[in-house]
């Protein structure tokens, strides 16, 4: 039912539910009903049909005006998304490109190729390079413009990782989607996402394993690779472990990592008391 219609419908029911029972009461009742008691019958009539059917109008009608506002709010995120990517892409994105031809020009020029220190500071800007631009892309697609689930989404991500970064992922999901709620189905994607791009960039392995299971008092989701490792060093300058730590303690989730038998595992528990 339309929006206009279901006005019109809240305006014109009361007055035919009077005008219909004004001319049965003077049609039909009258030798039954006296003028008085069907005066008295009247408001009753029209409060009972107000009470059943304008009612009920008027809750679709808010449920439409809701609707209409909640697709507003998801074009003003959209546009506001939309605006910060260009800015990203006209701005740090192309200032990032130039640093890194300058900085292989100087390399060349001053034969600093094989130099360790160098070579890191490449490898360095080469990942916020590519963070720039994956946080472009995630911008530029709203995750409430997608009609699949979280559990589709993930596995959506896995087959981006396989097809883009050539990644061998074994994925054994078993989360229902109803165990978490929205906030804690994003906090927990974009820590697999995050955990998934550190052993892109330092694990120098091709496998990983994606795991997330329900368990008696909540659930556990653990990411684990064969790659080298990390140190106490790297361990605190990691940004994106960090960010990993703050999402989890946000969320009141367990978080871990630990080194066992040449593999590295990233869990974060729920535990509910």
């Amino acid at each position: 039912m339309k929006y206009r219609q279901i006005k019109w419908l809240i305006l014109l029911l009361p007055t035919l539910t009077i005008a219909l029972w004004e001319y049965v009461r003077h049609a039909f009742l009258l030798p039954y009903i006296s003028m008085d008691m069907g005066n008295v019958l009247s408001p009753l009539l029209v409060f009972f049909v107000t009470l059943v059917f304008v009612r009920y109008l008027f809750s679709i009608l808010e449920k439409i005006q809701e609707e209409l506002r909640q697709e507003k709010e998801k074009q003003a995120a959209l546009i506001e998304r939309e605006k910060l990517a260009r800015e990203l892409h006209d701005g740090i994105a192309q200032s990032l490109f130039l640093l890194s031809v300058k900085m292989n020009k100087f390399g060349r020029k001053n034969k600093l190729e094989q130099d360790p220190d160098f070579i890191r500071m490449k490898q360095t800007l080469q990942h916020v390079h590519d963070d720039t631009r994956q946080a472009i892309t995630n911008l530029k697609h709203s995750p409430s413009d997608s009609s699949e689930s979280w559990t589709e989404s993930i596995h959506q991500y896995v087959d981006d990782l396989t097809h883009t970064h050539l990644l061998d992922v074994n994925l054994d999901w078993r989360l229902s989607e109803t165990t978490l709620s929205r906030k804690e189905k994003n906090e927990l994607f974009a820590c697999v996402k995050e955990a998934a791009m550190n052993v892109i960039k330092h694990a120098k392995t091709n496998k990983i394993w994606i795991t997330a299971s329900e368990t008696a008092g909540g659930w556990i989701c653990e990411i684990t690779d064969f790659g080298i490792g990390f140190t106490s060093e790297s361990l605190k300058a990691g940004l994106g472990l960090q960010i990993m730590k703050d999402r989890a303690k946000d969320m009141n989730w367990n978080f871990s990592i630990q080194r066992k038998q040449n593999q590295t595992t990233v869990s974060i528990k729920k535990e509910v008391t």
